[in-house]
């Protein structure tokens, strides 16, 4: 087997803790943001659409996070914030005629960046000892992200990775929203060996998802590594090529893997 020279990695649950915001939220008297993402889409309707019911409005955002739910995990591709909410402009019957798209767009813009950059205004802890393993592993190999974006766009990810003083390892990030695919397609992992500059089989990608960030990078000859140092989903049973449990191993699994 090849020596390891590329090591991509996924965001959320790897890089950043999921959810990690939500205790700053409740202290700072703040809804979760499921239920923010509600009420904003909620307020933005009936204030436009007095006639319609806030009950219905409601519904018609959620009925939009199934569908994209369905186009995530059964079409692999990840329809942005604004194409969420036209879905729920739809279901509430509220289709724009010849030539009112662009006013559309323009009367969702607000609302979207509000859903979008929530994760950035109050942003996620970051995992244990990742700032110390990328320094060290950028020495000695090219760098990447490979993550789908379900709220927060590529351009938010790569603002909380600055802030962090971290974006300078990458030499390259592939975001779903940016690509218009997601994980675990092949054509993601594909697509990071094309910028690294190097077959698959001298690669090896990191994550937390068995089905996202293992099969996929197996499906094109990359290995891949099962990071459960923010929460294991199933470690006993994966299919990865080595498990890293905290950030103070992961050099040394790079280095053992052939």
């Amino acid at each position: 087997m090849a020596i390891i020279e590329a090591i991509t990695f996924d965001f959320w649950d790897t890089i950043a803790v999921d959810d990690s915001d939500e205790p700053k939220r409740a202290l700072r008297g703040l809804p979760t943001k499921a239920d923010e993402r509600v009420a904003l889409f909620v307020d933005h309707i009936v204030r436009r659409y007095p006639e319609i019911d806030p009950e219905d409005a409601a519904s018609a955002y959620r009925y939009a996070v199934e569908r994209f739910r369905h186009a995530w995990h059964a079409e692999q591709r990840t329809p942005g914030v604004r194409q969420r909410i036209y879905f729920a402009y739809e279901h509430l019957g509220l289709v724009p005629g010849p030539g009112e798209y662009a006013r559309l767009l323009r009367e969702i813009d607000e609302l979207s960046r509000a859903i979008e950059t929530m994760e950035v205004r109050i942003a996620p802890d970051f995992a244990p000892g990742v700032h110390w393993a990328l320094q060290v592993l950028a020495q000695e190999y090219t760098l990447g992200i490979i993550s789908d974006t379900i709220h927060t766009t590529g351009v938010g990810l790569r603002h909380l990775l600055a802030q962090q003083g971290l974006l300078q390892f990458f030499k390259f990030a592939i975001f779903s929203d940016e690509v218009r695919t997601s994980k675990p397609s092949a054509q993601v992992f594909r697509m990071a060996s094309h910028q690294a500059g190097l077959p698959p089989m001298k690669m090896v990608h990191i994550g937390d998802r068995e089905s996202n960030d293992i099969h996929g990078p197996l499906s094109i000859g990359m290995r891949a590594v099962l990071y459960t140092g923010v929460i294991d989903r199933g470690s006993q049973q994966t299919r990865a090529s080595a498990i890293c449990r905290q950030y103070a191993e992961l050099p040394e699994i790079v280095r053992r893997l052939r």
